[in-house]
């Protein structure tokens, strides 16, 4: 089956940190003595590797944490904080320290009042480490008192959060077509993973609550029951194998060849990252949000999203998100297409496995 391929996988630091990133290399320039302390340069990063210094800065700063991001252009971790001190540590740890006026405490705040006075079909909100705000996304549906409501609030939020608009329409991406199918509806394959020592798919959890089976075309034969799934509120389902059909751990590339995929990791906010769909089939774009919440409409809200740059369109559901090697993301949903572009929101990989006891495979 063509897409089964798709796999689509404040105080002082702690001394152990920031020692074992000395230990590990990192580079530092003797200051003027009468400063009296090493000035240290800022490394150049991986996606992935900037992705991890976040996690274990995340872990150390605490409540001086204000979000951080992944500048492309430089390579460089930028690391937000409240205060100089925290600064000083972000600098030592080698990321660049910005000093900014929101706190994540604050932000998560901002997105509380969010969820509680403006849950109105066709919005997002997700933290913008970039810009240090909640940036509040209101697709074309939102209009007249719903729109005045949603200003409201974010005005009521001061410089903590921004609003602004997008031509598309904010909905789950599944369509009638081709790739697996099930009861008329179409989706796609995320990646092959493995529970139990035995082959499972993962998918959307959208498409795995409208469908119970799975085929390869849209007349064949059943390849895989559900076994599992999650929507709204998160979206994941979990598919097994039901027929001896190949399910090889990587992401189909539409021209001919395949990404293997050999684990599952956090996405980080500036990384470059691709989509592979049974519709639009693979295109890029960049991590611009995480912990997004969408409003789909119906009651329908998910959070913990991923959100992105990169297209999608009806029938992309359930496809990979992954970045090289690792697997990022679920497509969930979103606006526009790719001729137009717009926002699209994923599912992370890491949390469906770990509540689905699976793993790539």
């Amino acid at each position: 089956m063509k897409n089964r391929h798709i796999s689509k996988k404040r105080a002082a630091v702690a001394g152990t940190a920031v020692v074992a990133l000395v230990a590990a290399g990192l580079t530092f320039q003797t200051a003027n003595a009468s400063e009296g302390s090493p000035q240290f340069t800022v490394k150049s990063l991986t996606a992935t590797a900037a992705g991890k210094l976040s996690s274990t800065l995340g872990k150390d700063l605490g409540a001086d944490a204000a979000g951080s991001y992944y500048d492309a252009s430089s390579k460089a971790l930028v690391v937000n904080v409240v205060d100089e001190q925290a600064a000083e540590v972000v600098r030592q740890a080698g990321g660049k320290a910005k000093i900014v006026a929101n706190s994540l405490k604050e932000l998560k705040s901002a997105r509380q009042t969010l969820s509680d006075k403006a849950s109105i079909p066709g919005t997002s909100w997700a933290v913008d480490p970039v810009t240090d705000k909640v940036v509040v996304t209101a697709d074309r549906t939102v209009k007249g008192d719903a729109l005045a409501k949603l200003d409201s609030v974010v005005k009521g939020l001061g410089g903590k959060a921004e609003l602004k608009k997008t031509a598309g329409e904010f909905k789950p991406l599944i369509a009638g077509g081709d790739a697996i199918w099930g009861s008329g509806a179409r989706c796609s394959l995320g990646f092959n993973v493995v529970k139990g020592g035995e082959p499972y798919f993962i998918t959307a959890g959208h498409c795995t609550e409208a469908v119970q089976s799975w085929s390869d075309s849209q007349t064949g034969a059943e390849i895989g029951a559900n076994a599992a799934s999650a929507f709204p509120g998160t979206d994941y389902g979990l598919v097994k194998y039901t027929s001896d059909v190949p399910h090889p751990s990587e992401v189909d590339l539409y021209d001919g060849s395949t990404q293997p995929i050999t684990k599952a990791g956090e996405a980080t906010v500036g990384q470059t990252v691709t989509r592979s769909g049974s519709t639009t089939q693979v295109h890029d774009g960049q991590v611009t949000g995480l912990d997004a919440t969408v409003n789909y409409g119906n009651g329908e809200i998910v959070d913990g999203l991923i959100q992105t740059t990169v297209c999608a369109e009806p029938g992309d559901s359930g496809g990979a998100l992954f970045a090289g090697s690792t697997a990022l993301g679920l497509t969930s949903g979103g606006s526009g297409d790719c001729s137009s572009g717009g926002e699209t929101f994923f599912q992370p990989v890491p949390a469906a496995l770990s509540a689905l006891g699976a793993e790539i495979g």
